[in-house]
Parts: C-alpha cells; sequence; structure tokens
C-alpha cells in the first residue's frame, strides 16, 4: 500500500523566494550581530537558515522533503522542535521563528518556550515573525492548521511568561503571506523593509531576550 505524503504541495515553490528571504536575513542581522550559533524552527525550504550570516546553522523541521534545500553545512535535523533534542543549554545566540509559533497549542507553547530559553546563551535573542492577528483577522485562519491567536498586545506577555522581555516590537513588517504583491527582488524588499509605513503589512516582527 502507498502512503501519501502529507507534505506534498503544502509548500509551493514561490519565485523570488530566496532574494526575499535573503532581504529579511538582512533586516534581522541587525539585532542579532556575531551570531555563533543560530537555531531556526521550522525553516521550511531553509531560505533563512542558509542565508543568514552564523557560524553554525540549526534548523527544525518535520518535512523530509526540505532536506535538499539546505546549503552544505547547514545541519537540518527531521525531527520536532518541541524537545529541542540534542541542543546544549546556553549554546545559541539568536533562535529565529518564522509564521510557527501560531501553528502551536498553548500547552505546546509552554513546553517550547521555556526549552527555547534555556538553549540561549546570556546575550542570546528571540526573533520571531507572526501574523498580527489584529492586522489580518479576516485571514488569519485562512491557514487551518492555526491554532493560536497572537497579536502586538498578547505577544509580550506570552513570552513573559516564559522568562523573555521584548526589546522591539514592530507591529507591521510584512505582508501576510509570500504569496502577496510584495516585491520579490531583493533591492525592492529592503526598499519596502525601510519603509516608515508599509502597505499591506500583517506581519509583526518581535525581538526578545532573557528578562
Amino acid at each position: 500500500m502507498t502512503v501519501a505524503n502529507p507534505y506534498v504541495g503544502a509548500y509551493p515553490e514561490l519565485p523570488g523566494r530566496r532574494a526575499v528571504w535573503g532581504a529579511i536575513a538582512r533586516y534581522v542581522a541587525r539585532d542579532a550581530r556575531d551570531v555563533g550559533t543560530l537555531l531556526e524552527l521550522g525553516p521550511g525550504y531553509c531560505d533563512f537558515l542558509n542565508q543568514f550570516p552564523a557560524a553554525r546553522r540549526i534548523g527544525f523541521d518535520l518535512n523530509p522533503a526540505m532536506r535538499r534545500f539546505a546549503d552544505a553545512g547547514v545541519d537540518l535535523r527531521i525531527e520536532s522542535a518541541l524537545a529541542l533534542p540534542g541542543i546544549a543549554p546556553g549554546s545559541v545566540d539568536l533562535c529565529f521563528a518564522s509564521n510557527f509559533l501560531e501553528h502551536l497549542a498553548g500547552d505546546e507553547l509552554d513546553a517550547l518556550l521555556p526549552r527555547v530559553r534555556r538553549a540561549l546563551a546570556p546575550r542570546g535573542r528571540l526573533i520571531l515573525l507572526q501574523p498580527n492577528h489584529r492586522l489580518c483577522a479576516a485571514h488569519y485562519f485562512d491557514d487551518p492548521t492555526h491554532r493560536t491567536v497572537f497579536d502586538d498586545a498578547n505577544v509580550g506577555p506570552w513570552l513573559a511568561r516564559h522568562g523573555f522581555r521584548v526589546v522591539k516590537l514592530v507591529p507591521g513588517l510584512l505582508p501576510f503571506s509570500m504569496q502577496s504583491r510584495l516585491p520579490k527582488w531583493g533591492w525592492l524588499v529592503r526598499a519596502y523593509l525601510a519603509l516608515p509605513i508599509r502597505p499591506l503589512a500583517a506581519q509583526m516582527y518581535v525581538v526578545a531576550e532573557g528578562a
């Protein structure tokens, strides 16, 4: 009997994805300098993980089809990120997650976030890109796997419960979806990110560190 692969077709390869993520990686690098070890939760096509300047790059993703997108030298682990297996306490300088936490239930978040906190080095940071429900309520649950609502009012208290404090929060940094009208050329994405007001922006950007 052939078992269908649940991941086939779940992540369309969109033109310009690498250029978009290259610009995002440069933006994030301004808030996370001199990163020795980067940990990404749910890296998908590894576009951020491949391009962010870090000496060591580790990712956890459940989709085995993503292995072929990881660059040489990237440690992509096909297993659940919830327990952070094999990640030593205090060993991570930057933990990054994009469109990840909203897929978890409350008990899963309560299990994961303390482990992220323990994994971070003393000056390590957690940086998130999250759909901001306040700015995209009509489409937040277009993805039926979204389980928890996050917005720019509740994300700080969520993180504070687990020993983080938010040091930077941009309510609207990027459009809701990669399939939006966000330009797919790197220099245009960089120009968009530099705007004081960003049209269609519905994803928030959160930088947190240990309280």
